[in-house]
């Protein structure tokens, strides 16, 4: 669901719900996603708005967009990647979140329960956790 408004950009929103549907295995790998006008239409948004999340979403290797197939989600894109290891922009983020947490005094046991229920609600994990 998307807060219209919100202070997260409508953008932001939208690609953070394509990552979390491909997380929670609602789309899967090769599945394809509504043309960008289609979800303007569907969200009573600008379809530049879908076009800026789809682009962002693409420059992250999430998806690929051709002219013949439209936007899909890449059949590789729960494999793990160095490339995202090495780029450091999730940790930004990451760390940014924890910190907010930080501040308004939630026990770290209590985060660390919080990051291990989420990551373990999503289906198919099978790595090793300490």
């Amino acid at each position: 669901m998307l807060d219209l408004d919100g202070e997260v950009p409508i953008y932001q929103q939208i690609r953070d719900r394509v990552v979390e549907a491909i997380a929670e295995g609602a789309l899967a790998p090769g599945a394809g996603l509504p043309s960008t006008r289609q979800m303007a239409v569907d969200l009573a948004i600008n379809f530049h708005t879908v076009n800026k999340a789809y682009d962002l979403l693409r420059r992250e290797g999430i998806i690929r967009i051709n002219r013949k197939s439209g936007a899909v989600v890449r059949p590789d894109v729960k494999q793990p990647s160095d490339e995202l290891r090495a780029g450091a922009d999730w940790e930004a983020r990451m760390r940014t979140l924890l910190a907010e947490l930080d501040v308004r005094g939630i026990p770290k046991e209590e985060v660390k329960g919080h990051v291990a229920a989420v990551l373990d609600a999503f289906p198919g994990r099978e790595d090793e956790r300490p």
